[in-house]
């Protein structure tokens, strides 16, 4: 990796977390429970965004340097696995056991199939 990717890959990942705490706040501000819609809002469209990068870039649609930078920089600062992590256990020690098994798998499902529809429509072009 060159220095100048590199530091490409840093600026986008600084801008993706920005982007990812006004998002956050946004949608906490307008959605009001305990349940932690905000991040898994923010992982699920991060994860059809990052399969829309890499459809388009195995179509050779996107070049790959762009992809890292998207990819990895900005949608990696974008979505956060540590925070629905410890959001999920701050479930679990509210005794929100069933909150806390639908965020997991509702996060971890979705997220998976949205990395999918993504990719495929990435591809499809």
């Amino acid at each position: 990796m060159t220095l100048p990717l590199f530091l490409l890959v840093v600026v986008a990942g600084g801008l993706g977390a920005g982007v990812r705490f006004v998002v956050d706040g946004v949608i906490r501000s307008r959605v009001r429970t305990a349940f932690p819609w905000a991040t898994t809002i923010i992982n699920v469209s991060g994860s059809f965004a990052l399969g829309l990068v890499v459809g388009a870039t195995l179509a050779n649609l996107l070049a790959p340097e762009f992809a890292i930078v998207l990819g990895t920089g900005f949608l990696g600062g974008y979505t956060t696995f540590s925070t629905a992590s410890y959001e999920t256990v701050q479930l679990i020690r509210q005794r929100r056991v069933a909150a806390s098994l639908v965020s997991g798998v509702l996060m971890l499902v979705s997220s998976v199939a949205a990395a999918g529809l993504g990719l495929w429509l990435g591809s499809a072009f």
